[in-house]
């Protein structure tokens, strides 16, 4: 019930003495409280009731309502039947806290307050479920056939007064409430996918609970059919696949009705789900295809027929054949007997879709296929201008890694790694087996890199990053620790910054004046500096040769 509602029933005698504003806060309970900190007793929402007798004199007031506000109680409600008139110091101290204040008349006994507000809440609770279950049978029976998790989510927002969302595990928005607020912020829904992954990775049941700023929020679990826990041998099968509904309440508070009505709209949603997985099948069988014929070097003529084939499926109403790009993904655990490529291929298909696009189906224009524990995404990308090469069109690694490693990181903290390799776009069939290569050979870089989400581009390719991941671990450790080891241990012993100093001169590409003004040094104490690093290693840094040497060293450690 609303505060307001006490003031409309004669019978209680109540006069608002302030808080005229506050009159539609949600009354759940009611306390008759003659303590001086009934804090431990309070849960929020309650109308207290009190008889004053904590009150010695006027500095007492202040501190008993900062502790009712503290508690989050709904309002005060003071009797006069011990002191006549309200004191003027409590009127002041709930006016300074805006904690509503009410003056109980003497001839009406608390009792009789009490017994009024726990009937109209014991009422009011007891409709509520039972529109509760009424709403959940009409979901249940008259939910969307097709028609997408907005359906659901409106029906939430009808009847329940919810706002809610649902989210990919990349926290990309897929279906969102669209009345009662601002849309739901790109940066809260990664925040909210990144809790969420982080919960269910620790094996939490959910609902799990997320408060940023003010709001809190609880985050409900989707899994379709076939991807229940019972079904999943490890949860880390379907942690990076499934989607989360995210709703604006706490649920913590709950009644069980409510809650079952919630774990209906998830399974109205998986359905939603499961429909967009089967429309899946095609294009990810078209990508296997395609890949097979890449993969055992099939001439160019039969994997451009075949492409002929996909390019109306993936990209409807093309007029001309498009450019493809393609994208390599792997997941590992380090622990585990878990089939990565299946995970790796649902990631893939949910990356690729562009972060700010919402809707369940805008992927439907990627094919992806998985061997081993390595997912393929077939990319067609529209062609370009015969001014260009199509080596800059498509999909960037650094865009597509910005857009997913903070949530990702959150689902593998522990033990698991993804790792993306992205190829140029080629024009053909011919192209599409050293692009493959090319992304593989990307992934591989990836993988060398620290961090639990890492991707790299073709563009990285050209250089000698190419080839620092494929030095075995032995031969980096002794090339590194035979030319950096003296300099780090003289710079422990002297704090002589001889590594920055050595990364800054070969940064400035042996520019005595320039390294000097970067490190904000005399030139002849960076002389004397290159000095000793040249002694201590026994290498020239005038030589190209060395130079070559320090500069590896340092990317290889």
């Amino acid at each position: 019930m609303r505060l307001r509602a006490l003031l409309e029933t004669d019978a209680l005698g109540l006069k608002l003495l302030g808080g005229e504003d506050e009159l539609d806060r949600t009354v759940r309970g009611v306390m008759t409280t003659d303590l001086r900190d009934p804090s431990r007793y309070l849960s929020g929402g309650e109308l207290v009731l009190t008889g004053l007798a904590w009150r010695r004199n006027a500095a007492d007031s202040d501190p008993f309502v900062r502790i009712l506000v503290q508690a989050g109680v709904a309002a005060l409600a003071a009797g006069e039947a011990e002191l006549g008139d309200i004191p003027d110091d409590l009127v002041v101290a709930c006016a300074r806290h805006r904690l509503p204040l009410f003056a109980v008349h003497e001839s009406v006994a608390f009792a009789t307050v009490t017994e009024h507000v726990v009937r109209q809440v014991s009422g009011e609770r007891a409709g509520d479920l039972a529109a509760v279950v009424d709403r959940h049978r009409r979901m249940m029976t008259s939910g969307p056939a097709g028609g997408g998790p907005d359906v659901v989510l409106d029906l939430l927002g009808s009847d329940l007064d919810l706002r809610a969302w649902v989210m990919s595990p990349t926290g990309r928005l897929i279906a969102g409430s669209k009345v009662g607020g601002p849309a739901l912020p790109v940066e809260v829904c990664a925040r909210l996918a990144a809790e969420h992954l982080a919960a269910t990775r620790t094996g939490r049941r959910g609902p799990h609970r997320s408060t940023l700023g003010t709001t809190t929020y609880s985050l409900f679990p989707i899994r379709s059919s076939g991807r229940t826990p019972q079904g999943a041998r490890d949860v880390r099968e379907t942690l990076l696949s499934d989607w989360l509904l995210a709703v604006e309440a706490d649920a913590g508070d709950w009644p069980e009705e409510r809650l079952d009505l919630l774990q209906g709209v998830t399974q109205l949603i998986a359905v939603e789900r499961d429909r967009r997985d089967a429309a899946r099948t095609v294009r990810r069988r078209l990508a296997q295809e395609v890949l097979e014929l890449v993969q055992t070097g099939a001439a160019p003529a039969e994997i451009a027929a075949r492409l002929r084939v996909a390019a109306p499926v993936l990209l409807p109403g093309l007029g001309a054949a498009p450019h493809w790009q393609v994208v390599v993904a792997r997941v590992e655990w380090e622990d585990g007997d878990i089939e990565a490529g299946p995970i790796a291929q649902s990631l893939l298909e949910e990356i690729l879709v562009d972060p700010v696009a919402t809707g369940p189906e805008p992927s439907d224009r990627i094919a992806v296929a998985h061997t081993g524990d390595e997912a393929i995404a077939l990319v067609p990308l529209p062609a370009v201008s015969s001014e260009h090469d199509g080596s800059e069109a498509g999909i960037l690694a650094d865009a597509l890694l910005d857009s997913v490693r903070d949530p990702l990181a959150a689902g593998l903290d522990g033990d698991g790694r993804v790792t993306l390799g992205v190829s140029a776009a080629v024009h053909s069939a011919e192209g599409l087996r050293g692009a493959l290569e090319e992304a593989r050979h990307a992934r591989r870089v990836a993988a060398a890199r620290p961090g639990r989400v890492c991707a790299a581009g073709h563009q990285e390719l050209a250089s000698h990053v190419l080839l620092l991941p494929f030095v075995p671990d032995d031969v980096r450790r002794a090339f590194t620790a035979r030319l950096l080891d003296p300099l780090r241990d003289y710079d422990r012993r002297h704090r002589a910054e001889l590594i920055p100093t050595l990364e800054a001169f070969l940064d400035c590409d042996g520019s005595w004046t320039r390294c000097a003004t970067r490190l904000h040094l005399h030139v002849n104490t960076l002389r004397y500096r290159v000095g000793r690093i040249e002694q201590l290693t026994s290498r020239d840094l005038s030589r190209l040769e060395d130079k070559l040497d320090f500069f590896l060293a340092l990317r290889m450690s």
